[in-house]
Order: C-alpha cells, then structure tokens, then sequence
C-alpha cells in the first residue's frame, strides 16, 4: 500500500509544534515523547486504525492504547487532526482544570481515548484485556458470511511500562493465549527521567518477549514505508501477539535537547521553540500552528473512514436480520443487567453456608442468565469458589469459554479485567484472598477512576481464615479498600445478604465493586426489617430490634454480625443489631435514614475483625470500637478470636464495664 510520505510527514510537524506551544503554555508537560513519535502517531492514526471520528464508541474500531500516557499531547494531537470532537481550544487549555486534555488521559472525558494511562504498565495490560473481549465477541458472533467484531489493539508503550512488573504479568498471558491481533510498539529511546535507561534496565526485552510467545521486530521509528511492511507482518500473524520495538529520539526536532533526558517531562523554553520551528520550516512566532497539507490529508482520510463505516452498518444490519438469536443475545452483551429480574439463589434462616460458597452458588446462577458474565481467579478458584460449572475454560482453542485462569498473576489480573470491562460487551469479575488485594490496588484504583463495573470477589475475609497466620489474615485491607473513591465495599453477613449483595454489584453500571467474602461458615439470621433486601442499597439495615427506642446499638459487618447477635442475647432488652454491609453507601444517606438507624442517644458499639480506622464517625466520642488493631498471628480461629477479644463473653464484658 502506498503511503503518502509527504502529507505524514506535515503530520508530524503539527504533533511536533502542537506538543511544544502546548506545554510551554501550561509551563509543565512530557514533550519528548511527542515529539521523539510524532512520525509514528502520524502513521497510525492517518493509515493504521480502522476508526471513524465521528463515532468514537464503534464497537468495531481499532483500539490504540498510549500505555506511556504522560505522552498525552501525541494523542491530544492527533485526535484533534484526525477529527475527533477535540477542539484546538482544548489543547490550548491542556492540563488546565475543566479542559478536554488533562496532564494524562482520561477516559470518559476525552474523545477517543481508550483507557486512562499514567500509571506505568497499566495500559499495555489493559491491552490485554481488549484483545482478550474481541476474540471472545468474535469467536460468539461472527458468521461465516459476516464478521462483524475483527478488528486490532495497538499500543504503544515506552521503557517504563515494560519496566513495571504489571506489564509483565499480562504480556505473559497474552503470550499464553496467543492474542494475534494485539500489536504493541516500543518506543526504544534509551532515556528515563534520570538520565539513559542503561543505569538500571539493559535487559534483552525482545528475548523476554519471545520467551513469552510473542512475535517480536524491530525498526526504525523514522522509516514509515518500514513500519508499514512491519505493521503487516504483524497482521499476518495469526496465533502470536507482536511487539515491534522501533529505535527512536526523544524529542527530536528540538537542536539542542533531543536525546536528552532533560526533553522529557518540561517545557523546553521560548527559545528553544523558536530554533525549533526554524528547523521544522514552519513560522518562528507561529503558536499553534498546523500545516494546510495535515488538514487536507485528514480530510481525505475522513472520507475514507466514513464510507468504511458505513460498509460495516450495512453489514451489521444485514447480520442483524440473517441472524435474529444472534441478535438477541448481542442485544443482551450490550445493555445493562436487569438485577431486578434475575433468580437467586434462597437461602432460609437457620442454614449454614460461609458466604464465599453463597456468592460462589449466586454466581453460577447469575451466570446461567447473564451470558456475558465472565471472568476467573488468581489460581484461586476452588478457595474463592469461582468457577462457572459447564462453562468451559477461555484459552486458544475455545474462545467460548467463560472462565477465564489468570495463574498467579493478581496485579495483571486487575488491569486485564480493566480492559475487558473497557472494550463493552462483557461483563468481568475476578477474584482472589482478600489479603493480595494489596496486588492489584493500581488497577482496582483505575477502574474506579474510570467508572468500571468489574466485580471484584474477595474471600478469606477476616483473621478467621486462620492457621495459614499473619501473611494471609486481612486486618487493614477492608479499610483500604473503602478508602478508594466511587468503589463500593460489600461485606455480606451470611447467605442471604451474599445474594443481596451480588444484585446490587450486578446493577451498578458506574463503578466497581468488592464483595468480602468468608471462609467460615455462617449461620442465616432471622430478619426484623421486613424491607432489609431495599435497605441493604442504603448499606445497613436493622437485623434486630427493641421495644422503643435503643438504648445501645450493635453495628457489625460480615462474620461480625452474627457475633452482634450473640451479644445482643446477653445484654437483653434495649439493644439494636444493625448489618452496615457498605459503610461507604450508608454514609452517602440523608441523615434523618442514619439517624433513624443509629440514633444520636444510644450508646453504639461497633463490631469487625479490621483495624478500627474509619469507624470513629459512626461509634461516636463514647462508643466502643471492637475492632484488631494489630496482625493476627497462626492459630485455629476459635483460638484467634478469644485472644484478640472478639467474642460474646469479652465484647459484653467491656459495654458493661
């Protein structure tokens, strides 16, 4: 195919002018990476995406990925050139507040971007999760006549992202299933924020990659016609993901600062910029200046894409009438779940289930009526009882399959699950211990940025998981978790409550959400709120009441509440029990509802098997928090719990005292 060298090329000299005015304006900003791929951005935003502009949410568009995100003026660029709904005001006001181009992209708030990126490693394996959701749409709906999902992920990726461990997790299980239509770019310009990358990182990456079974290339970042014959090479290779490392300069076009690492994260100063522009050919007092010939190729371009779009809705439409089961059920991939309308699994008072089996029962019967529903474990299935019974196992040979194995691999679990829920059309979760949620907090973090709705389970909840000691027995993940803004933490306090639980994690479309789940069996607890199943969507409910008014009341999460009720035997009348399942979501209430629950006049004790942090707004300057503010250590858990004060005997012993 062939290119048109000239116009690519005053491509780059906008994206090269665009990067340095943009930055100079805002006095900080990353102009060398810009700057060192401006080539490349032009090449694949003018011949390698299959996108359209002015449909940033096509479900069959290539997918490009800037891992390296604090590179974002490459990608403001270009969007804007290509003609997304990017105005040149935009990126005259970058990382301004309120702009459309922050200091690193963010999805949702900018058209066509793809993933929020920053955070080194995350995008690449984000990435994963992309390509990951297209082989599994594919392989469901495509037909021998129409294929309607076939399209690529690109990213392009720098030093630092294949330094972090996150990007190595994923490019390993990329490698595993053979993901032949994701296609990374390195950026190779040996240059860190310290200075070249050779001070810490001289590792052969194209052999760890080829050790991990990707295609790997490599080329000059400056030869389009090159990069094109390898993009196509790439393409070509059908059961291998490929990593094309081109050899680059960070900033080039900059007389005095490329190569250096002083180009790479500050504005390279109004003189500078001018001898810049000098070089470039473009006018010296110029500010954000675009070459008429960038403009005219973009246009034609446009046209392009318009007419390949439009042959896609016309082969979607005629799929959709060829096709009406298939539709049906494309239908039901893309909108949100009914909770509402789904069976649950019932459980009556008096039966005893530890709520990691309850939420594994309501998960394979949510999964029998929700097909998109799909997702794995850290090689922790058969603890977090995660496996969908008859589902089959994602791998090369049967894309079909809905329980996805990530290994041990709990930080690259996160981001892939985060670029499955990304993609659209599948609905993830992913599990492991409570206590290695620790490992994927980047991720969890991103997803509640970016309003994901991934599931995540977590089991083992509390010190009750015992023998296994100190290593293994959450007492401040709870609480870390909850620390996150826009992620709602559920602790279920038997089987019920699990299934309350997961209606309410499947019904949220704007953000994610952590089910805390047991290792120990619990016990259903009878009801006094005939509305409790409502009210659990405020996050706490009243599991046991008084005559009149309290004069105590027990709050309790999880495992705990059962023990609030043992407590509340003892203490006789004038006692409350009240199940907080989600702190976060109660706190979110009209006062009159929290007030009406935990009355300002009674005495409140709070009761969890977590550190204390967080609860000295609901306990009050004279309540009690029960809580272990220290490590647990390894012991049969009946032994655990007399030892650091969570029983019915010591926790009365102290409201009395």
């Amino acid at each position: 195919m062939q290119i048109d060298i000239k116009s690519l090329n005053a491509v780059a000299t906008a994206v090269r002018v665009l990067t340095m005015d943009a930055v100079q304006k805002a006095k900080s900003g990353h102009p060398g990476l810009p700057m060192g791929c401006a080539d490349l951005g032009s090449l694949i935003y003018g011949e390698i995406l299959s996108h359209y502009p002015a449909d940033p949410a096509w479900i069959n568009r290539d997918r490009f990925v800037l891992s390296a995100g604090h590179g974002c003026m490459l990608l403001y660029s270009l969007l804007h050139l290509s003609g997304y709904d990017l105005s040149l005001e935009e990126l005259k006001n970058f990382r301004q507040c309120g702009s459309l181009t922050p200091g690193h992209p963010e999805y949702g708030l900018t058209p066509g971007v793809e993933t929020t990126t920053g955070p080194l490693g995350q995008g690449i394996s984000n990435s994963v999760g992309l390509a990951m959701a297209e082989r599994m749409l594919a392989a469901r709906f495509n037909t021998e006549n129409q294929a309607i999902i076939d399209h690529y992920t690109y990213v392009l990726c720098g030093d630092g992202d294949l330094m972090e461990g996150v990007s190595a997790e994923a490019a390993s299980l990329a490698g595993h299933h053979g993901l032949g239509k994701l296609i990374v770019f390195y950026d190779s310009n040996s240059i860190t924020i310290e200075g070249s990358t050779g001070l810490a990182f001289t590792e052969d990456v194209l052999k760890r990659f080829a050790a991990y079974g990707w295609q790997t290339l490599s080329g000059d970042a400056y030869d389009l016609e090159g990069i094109m014959k390898l993009v196509k090479e790439a393409q070509n290779e059908e059961n291998r993901p490929t990593i094309i490392k081109l050899k680059s300069v960070i900033g080039k076009g900059s007389p005095n600062m490329a190569g250096s690492h002083k180009v790479h994260g500050a504005p390279l100063g109004e003189d500078e910029i001018k001898a810049a522009k000098v070089e470039l050919g473009v006018p010296e007092d110029s500010a954000f200046y675009i070459p008429r010939e960038a403009c005219e190729y973009f246009a034609a371009r446009r046209e392009e894409w318009r007419q390949r779009y439009s042959d896609w809705e016309d082969m979607f439409k005629l799929w959709r009438r060829e096709n009406t089961r298939l539709a049906s059920e494309w239908d039901l991939f893309f909108q949100p779940v009914a909770a509402d309308n789904l069976e649950f699994p019932l459980y009556n008072e008096g039966d005893k289930v530890a709520t990691r089996k309850a939420g594994g029962e309501v998960l394979n019967a949510m999964a029998r009526q929700i097909p998109n529903l799909i997702g794995g474990s850290a090689d922790l299935a058969p603890s977090n009882v995660t496996d969908l019974k008859g589902m089959g196992s994602f791998q090369k040979e049967n894309p079909k399959g809905r329980n996805l194995h990530f290994g041990v691999r709990e930080h690259g679990m996160g981001a892939i699950a985060n670029g499955l829920a990304l993609h659209g059309g599948i609905k993830p979760f992913c599990a492991t211990f409570l206590v290695f949620s620790d490992y994927m907090r980047p991720a969890i973090r991103l997803a509640a940025m970016m309003k994901l709705p991934v599931i995540y389970i977590f089991t083992h909840d509390s010190v009750f998981v015992g023998e296994d000691g100190p290593t293994h027995q959450p007492v401040e993940h709870i609480t870390a978790l909850r620390a996150i803004p826009n992620l709602v933490v559920l602790r279920p306090g038997d089987g019920q409550e699990t299934a309350a639980a997961w209606k309410l994690a499947l019904a949220r479309t704007e953000g994610p959400t952590v089910l805390a789940l047991t290792r120990q069996g619990l016990e259903v607890y009878a009801k006094d709120d005939a509305q409790w199943v409502d009210h659990v969507k405020r996050g706490a409910y009243i599991v046991k009441d008084c005559e009149g008014s309290p004069e105590t009341v027990l709050v309790a999460t999880g495992s705990e509440v059962s023990l609030a009720l043992g407590i509340a035997g003892e203490l006789g009348s004038g006692v409350r029990v009240v199940s907080m399942i989600s702190r976060e979501l109660f706190l979110q209430q009209p006062q009159d509802f929290k007030e009406k629950l935990i009355p300002g006049s009674a005495r409140r004790v709070v009761i969890e098997a977590g550190i204390s942090m967080g609860w000295e707004g609901i306990a009050g300057s004279n309540g009690i928090i029960q809580s272990i503010d220290r490590f647990g250590e390894s012991g049969p858990a009946g032994q655990l719990a007399d030892k650091l004060g969570l029983t019915v005997k010591e926790i009365v012993a102290r409201i009395k005292a």
